[in-house]
């Protein structure tokens, strides 16, 4: 993942439905730079990173930064605020926006004419399912085991299904132990015997009787409970809706997108294949409806599955240009599959379709990424002034926290990690940042105690390396072992998300490059690079290659990482231990002390060890 487009922390917000009914008489002029465009589209042109070998030019900035499409938003009453593509990923993730990049599943049920921007909050997570549901008729609502109103599920006669914190966590963390008493190849069976009973058994949906379609959902599912941050209540009245009307096919599409969303919120992969059934649901009652298309196009980018995900969303585009959900997430899979140029031209053609929360985010991002951090600045922080409900503040406000923590700033992130908190005092992207930082201020006992909060509700890759990371650091009685079980989580919850369809290579490479089996490391490094060349793909291999004795094949992959103009500490850093291995003593030197610059405290062991390295070729 990517650090925003695709981090199970994403959050990416709609505020309307997609904008159909708005097609325009020719949709392939926008972002094309001709006359009448938007001046956010300038720029969007820019040469690609080389895909092939590591060696290859790897593309980096022109300079010509599009013009801010915040711009935009200023004179636009509706113009919404911008959101990130790709949620940050942090602790050495790519993914976020992680892809990082989250959202309340907010889209019109009956897919009927789209409203305007109005803050309001949607599910855009990228992400979308790669194989294609059989189609058949699913009467079950739930794709499984009844869900109650606050999303947990019934135990049915399998058992049932753990939906909450404390029952999703205690599974992860009993898969843990199984793989420490067992040999490691046993976790896997066991995360896939886990996914089975989180599931509930029960995804193969019954049979449909119902004679003809029936009119899309009334206005008793109101699209507004989804995005007004009552997720479960809002997939509840979904389930309840489509008992009585199972061939509404913008229900099922909205249910699909709220499980996919569920997913994110609560660290929990096993919604995935619902997710899947709803939308194949969607799809078999009304074809190349341009609502669940888009929804696979989501769900296939959470599980990390870029290609589909870019095919999805060409084909709901095809059906509705104006899809706010499909515009998002094919610039989220440009992105993740490191095709820069075509996401910014991408970015551009959002910007001038439907501009708003979600296309901002990641128009600022794909700055970012192309090492204009001052354009990303500037349009993240007018997305934050123009919105309106308070998931779009939390998350554009995480993201500004984010990105003033990437240039070293963490005062300035603290400040916007506060804010985040302060519109929603639950918001697990802004809970973890705000530990990360006050690690890097020196406020260690308060991330320790943050950073813990954290993982006992939601056992995630990046706040389980931070918080092993940060055990090993204070080096108390006792913490290596706390460490290792947090590293040991990190492993269950791999295993997890593969048993539910996730693509994990990237989150293998990265935690098991430093904290577990580097073999593996970097097989999956490679395997990951070999479906896409993003500069987290290249970091990825480049230290798995240098934690397994291979520095000189690792340095290109190295430098390729840093040659977008991409502001990374840790890239630098690896890259700066890589040359120091490979005899380039000047510009190994360099790259330390640029990473230090950059932020001093980028990792809680990482920095020290940056650090260290310096002191020793003095």
């Amino acid at each position: 993942m990517s650090p925003r487009t695709n981090d199970p922390h994403r959050d990416d917000r709609h505020g309307d439905a997609d904008g159909a009914g708005e097609r325009r008489t020719d949709p392939e002029r926008e972002g094309s730079g001709e006359p009448g465009t938007p001046k956010a589209q300038a720029g969007a042109r820019d040469g690609a990173p080389a895909e092939g070998a590591p060696g290859a030019a790897a593309g980096g900035p022109d300079g010509r930064a599009p013009s801010d499409p915040g711009e935009r938003a200023a004179s636009q009453p509706d113009g919404g605020a911008p959101s990130d593509s790709d949620g940050r990923a942090h602790s050495g993730s790519d993914g976020g926006a992680p892809s990082d990049r989250g959202d309340h599943a907010a889209s019109d049920p009956d897919g009927g004419a789209p409203s305007e921007f109005d803050g309001r909050t949607a599910s855009d997570l990228s992400a979308h399912a790669a194989s294609d549901p059989d189609g058949g008729a699913a009467s079950d609502p739930e794709g499984g085991a009844p869900s109650d109103s606050d999303g947990r599920a019934h135990s049915g006669s399998d058992g049932g299904a753990p939906s909450e914190p404390g029952e999703r966590v205690a599974a992860v963390r009993r898969v843990a132990a199984a793989g420490r008493r067992r040999h490691a190849a046993q976790l896997g069976l066991c995360a896939a015997l886990l996914a089975v009973a989180m599931t509930g058994g029960a995804i193969a949906l019954g049979a449909d009787r119902e004679p003809a379609p029936v009119p899309a959902a009334s206005s008793a599912v109101d699209p507004a409970v989804l995005g007004g941050g009552n997720l479960d209540a809002g997939i509840a009245a979904l389930q309840a809706h489509l008992r009585s009307q199972p061939r509404d096919s913008g229900s099922w599409a909205t249910l699909g997108l709220a499980y996919v969303e569920q997913a994110r919120t609560k660290g929990d992969p096993s919604r995935y294949p619902q997710a899947e059934k709803a939308l194949g649901r969607s799809l078999s009652l009304a074809p190349d409806n341009d609502q669940a298309l888009a929804g696979r196009a989501a769900l296939a980018a959470a599980r990390h599955d870029f290609k589909n995900a870019l095919a999805f969303a060409d084909r709901a585009l095809r059906q509705n240009p104006y899809s706010e959900r499909a515009l998002s997430s094919r610039i989220d899979a440009l992105v993740e599959l490191g095709r820069y140029a075509e996401a910014a031209k991408a970015a551009g053609t959002a910007d001038a379709r439907k501009p708003g929360v979600p296309v901002f985010t990641r128009y600022a991002y794909v700055r970012e990424l192309r090492g204009d951090v001052t354009t990303a600045r500037r349009v993240l922080r007018q997305a934050l002034s123009a919105a309106t409900s308070p998931g779009d503040t939390a998350y554009v406000a995480a993201q500004l926290g984010q990105l003033a923590f990437n240039q070293g700033d963490h005062k300035a992130a603290l400040t916007f990690y506060a804010r985040a908190l302060a519109a929603d005092d639950d918001y697990l992207p802004a809970l973890e940042g705000r530990a990360r930082a006050q690690a890097a201020s020196g406020d260690r006992a308060a991330a320790i105690k943050g950073l813990e909060t954290v993982v006992a509700r939601y056992p995630l890759p990046g706040p389980l390396v931070e918080l092993g990371e940060l055990y090993e650091a204070r080096g108390t009685a006792g913490d290596r072992a706390r460490a290792g079980r947090q590293y040991a989580l990190v492993d269950a919850w791999i295993a997890l998300a593969r048993a539910n369809g996730v693509n994990a290579d990237l989150d293998t490479a990265l935690a098991a490059a430093d904290h577990g089996d580097r073999t593996a490391a970097l097989r999956a490094a490679r395997a990951e690079w070999s479906r896409r060349h993003t500069v987290h793909t290249a970091d990825a291999l480049a230290w798995a290659l240098h934690v397994n004795g291979r520095d000189a094949e690792a340095l290109p992959y190295a430098r390729r990482a840093t040659g977008t103009g991409y502001r990374n500490a840790s890239f630098l850093y690896h890259r700066g231990v890589i040359e120091l291995a490979t005899g380039h003593r000047a510009a190994g030197r360099a790259s330390l002390a640029s990473a230090l610059k950059l932020n001093p405290g980028f990792s809680p062991l990482g920095a020290a060890r940056a650090r260290k390295a310096l002191e020793g070729t003095k």
